[in-house]
């Protein structure tokens, strides 16, 4: 590809599973995202799915094939596939690029993309012809440690490959609003707005826990810990909101872009 093309980081929240039939606007969005992004050779995405203990893991099969890590909807979602290629010269290059930084990387040939992963590929490339490789979230983890493996896989945006972060800002299950009578949740606004004041102005969120709202919009830290690897990946500069809205009172699909 051409030197001079710099692909962005993103970070995409992936919501309810049944994005994947239902995905409406979302949808519409990130089917055009991708096909406005430029030369895209590959994807390393890191999904709110894949905890691992240890080191960073990447997945390195040639065809990594999907799982359905989710239970009680309806059977067409298990239908669903997503057969995008592998990357495992990818893989190997990115864990390369970790254990350069200082981090220990290890390669995983067994597996699967998980629904935080395919979901939204499903949307961004539905012809899952671009290779994909998946990278973990160590256990235990912290902020620096994310955003410091982001910093190191960043030069792969020269490369051709996109890096994305997936999971969500707010992300609630014991405290949804089936009905969705009354919108967000207050103390999700609060959460969210503080963390979209904080990214457009290019600043530090690792005190996430202090923010108004923290306790109930991140009860546990999975689904906001891919935005750090995408902070770091995009330099930390200020984020672009690319989509905005809301499911069942507690899940933000707020989705960001970093040039």
């Amino acid at each position: 590809m051409s030197e001079s093309v710099v692909l962005p980081s993103l970070f995409l929240a992936h919501g309810s599973p049944m994005l994947a039939l239902e995905g409406g606007a979302w949808a519409e969005l990130l089917g055009s995202l991708g096909r406005g992004l430029p030369e895209v050779r590959a994807i390393l995405v890191c999904s709110a799915h894949w905890e691992a203990e240890g080191p960073f893991r990447l997945s390195s099969a040639e065809v990594p094939g999907v799982i359905h890590d989710f239970g009680g909807f309806p059977a067409e979602l298990y239908s669903l596939d997503y057969p995008a290629p592998g990357a495992p010269p990818l893989a190997a290059e990115a864990a390369a690029l970790l254990r350069g930084a200082g981090l220990e990387a290890v390669l995983d040939p067994e597996r699967p993309l998980d629904h935080g992963a395919w979901v939204p590929l499903r949307a961004l490339y539905p012809d899952a012809k671009v290779p994909v490789v998946q990278l973990s979230l160590p256990r235990p983890r912290t902020p620096e440690q994310l955003l410091a493996a982001g910093r190191a896989l960043a030069p792969l945006r020269e490369r051709g490959v996109l890096i994305l972060g997936s999971g969500g800002v707010v992300h609630n299950l014991r405290l949804l609003d089936w009905a969705e009578a009354t919108g967000p949740r207050t103390w999700a606004t609060a959460f969210e707005g503080w963390l979209r004041e904080r990214l457009a102005a290019g600043g530090s969120i690792a005190d996430w826990k202090q923010a108004p709202g923290a306790t109930e919009s991140v009860p546990t830290s999975e689904h906001l810990d891919p935005l750090f690897v995408a902070m770091g990946a995009g330099g930390s500069t200020p984020a672009e909101v690319i989509f905005d809205q809301w499911q069942l009172g507690s899940l933000s699909l707020a989705s960001f872009r970093f040039d």
